[in-house]
């Protein structure tokens, strides 16, 4: 009896063994990572990729060069019928749902339609670009364009063609965007807010330009800066206005 008894205890030990064992090793391992979406990163160049890098263009951390080739713009259809998607964009990706990019323009344009400024490009049919037109010798226009699903808009106002300099403020609050101007850096003023049908989850963002005729200038870009959202929020009850039904 001892005998049968000593083998089938033993037994039991080592399969209570073996399935410890399997058990450990099944046992999934504890790694502690950082979400993107709490991570601030900057617009320097370890973080930016080209969407249709230009012939010319240099790249630091603190200044970016970008000289236009002849016949690249942005637009999709709407009134003009025609499709371009071939100017060039540097941008970052980010998931960030709440967060402000600030940028300062500078820019010798001469040529009509010439641009340079700030964009957020997801895909040939849903983008937005901000910048200066150049028009004549007396005025540009600064505006905005939006595409959604392939159609795009285009709001602007005229300013003297003496600026050759801008700063532009890109600010992000889930799929809603808010874009303000400024001439000093300091006192920014509202250009538009906007909505991207495909903007609420991973976008890219950043700088473009463009010359749509047969014609070429620098853009020069510096002061780049992401920060938390400046972009205040707004709700109807802390400002007291009565929604109608």
């Amino acid at each position: 009896m001892l005998k049968i008894i000593i083998p089938f205890f033993m037994l039991f030990s080592l399969a209570l063994i073996s399935c410890s064992e399997k058990s450990e090793s099944k046992a999934p391992e504890t790694v502690t990572t950082q979400s993107t979406d709490t991570i601030m990163k900057q617009f320097v160049k370890e973080n930016l990729y080209w969407t249709r890098e230009p012939s010319q263009s240099t790249i630091s951390d603190s200044l970016i060069t970008i000289t236009t080739d002849p016949k690249t713009d942005l637009w999709q259809r709407t009134y003009y019928g025609f499709q371009n998607d071939n100017a060039p964009v540097l941008q970052m990706k980010t998931s960030k749902k709440f967060f402000t990019f600030t940028v300062k323009t500078e820019f010798n344009s001469s040529a009509l339609f010439d641009q340079c400024g700030i964009a957020i490009y997801l895909d040939s049919e849903n983008w937005m670009k901000a910048s200066i037109e150049y028009e004549n010798e007396e005025y540009q226009r600064l505006g905005s364009v939006v595409t959604n699903n392939g159609y795009s808009d285009w709001a602007t106002h005229d300013i003297p063609s003496s600026i050759r300099e801008m700063w532009y403020r890109l600010s992000r609050r889930n799929s809603d965007y808010y874009i303000e101007t400024s001439t000093d850096g300091v006192n920014f003023h509202q250009m538009r807010a906007f909505h991207l049908f495909h903007g609420d989850g991973e976008i890219s963002f950043g700088i473009y330009a463009a010359s749509p005729v047969d014609h070429s200038f620098t853009a020069k870009f510096s002061n780049m800066e992401v920060s938390e959202c400046k972009w205040a929020s707004w709700s109807a009850q802390d400002t007291g206005f009565s929604e109608t039904k």
